[in-house]
């Protein structure tokens, strides 16, 4: 049995309590929150969970094996710190920390006490990013990749303690991140804050890998419209993700790009492929239970999960160039 304590319930702290709470083999002890009426939310939709406004009574507790946390990035590090100096196992709403630096110390601390580090992202469990995984990776259906281009707008919801990248992007991030086995080396963002002098609310990150792989993640606070697209080009066919849809999340294009002739600027010849569309089947999963079920049985089988603390630290590292970058109004920073 693994008892976990949750730490934060606020307004992803619910979902993260009632998918451990439904896991056999699983046991929710304690709920922490700063705020009383949300203790009183818990309280009544588990009854039998103990409450307390203190983090440290989950953290240091000798009847808990693991913790998630479910607060604002810059308590992130320092709950993770304690929980795991205590030999619990931590589960970490996105981002990781809010340094790379904060990053490194928890990964280095979890490996001396052989404890698991998991980050919270979800997305990376859902049947269309394993189905894209499947075909990149797998089959190599889209061939040698050219581009990552992903949307991710909506209006709202405003944060008060980071801005739109630290709050959209690690989605995208993790994403790419997951999907691309190659790694960035340098990123240049851009970006305005309308409301908010400090927080961007509006930015533009481009990301440069080896062999001209560009990727590029528009975020936006901003947007009349909610958009959850995600187009991924490659020398074969081309793929458009879009999140939003219910039956055809994912498409498959035949079309592409070939060259007959490249000796000079002036003979190149292009053509142009245009064949079939090709919809696959993407299965129907609750991201976040199944990624609850990996955390349970990567601390019960001594698995490490593909959301551990590198993971969680690549996108960090990732955020803070792009963060660089956008307070330096575009310059390119490298990874």
């Amino acid at each position: 049995m693994i008892r976990i304590g949750v730490i934060g319930f606020g307004y992803w702290g619910p979902n993260i309590l009632r998918n451990f709470s439904s896991l056999e083999s699983v046991e929710v002890k304690y709920v922490c929150d700063l705020d009383e009426g949300a203790l009183k939310r818990a309280q009544r939709a588990y009854p039998g969970v103990g409450l307390t406004t203190r983090s440290r009574d989950i953290t240091s507790a000798a009847n808990i094996d693991a913790v998630a946390i479910i607060t604002p990035v810059g308590t992130h590090y320092e709950l993770a710190r304690q929980a795991l100096e205590n030999g619990k196992h931590v589960f970490v709403e996105k981002p990781f920390t809010y340094t790379a630096d904060e990053a490194k110390r928890l990964i280095d601390i979890a490996e001396k006490k052989s404890l698991r580090i998991m980050i919270d992202h979800t997305f990376l469990f859902t049947g269309a990013v394993r189905k894209i995984k499947q075909l990149i990776n797998d089959e190599g259906a889209l061939g040698d990749l050219y581009y990552f281009d992903s949307t991710r707008v909506n209006l709202g919801l405003f944060q008060h303690d980071v801005n739109v990248v630290w709050d959209l992007a690690p989605h995208d991030l993790s994403i790419m991140d997951y999907l691309i086995k190659e790694r960035p080396t340098a990123v240049i963002a851009t970006g305005e804050a309308h409301f908010n002098h400090s927080l961007e609310d509006v930015a533009y990150i481009t990301m440069y890998f080896p062999n001209k792989l560009i990727a590029h993640i528009n975020v936006n606070w901003l947007s009349p419209v909610k958009v959850r697209t995600t187009l991924i080009g490659g020398a074969r066919k081309m793929l458009v993700w879009n999140d939003l849809d219910v039956d055809e999340k994912i498409r498959i294009y035949d079309k592409g790009v070939e060259v007959n002739n490249c000796e000079s600027m002036y003979d190149l010849l292009v053509s142009y492929r245009s064949g079939d569309i090709w919809v696959p089947k993407v299965e129907k999963i609750d991201a976040l239970r199944l990624e609850a079920e990996c955390f349970r049985d990567c601390i019960m089988n001594g698995m490490k999960p593909i959301n551990d603390g590198h993971a969680g630290l690549r996108i960090v590292e990732m955020l803070q160039a792009a963060n660089k970058s956008l307070k330096n109004k575009g310059e390119m920073v490298y990874l």
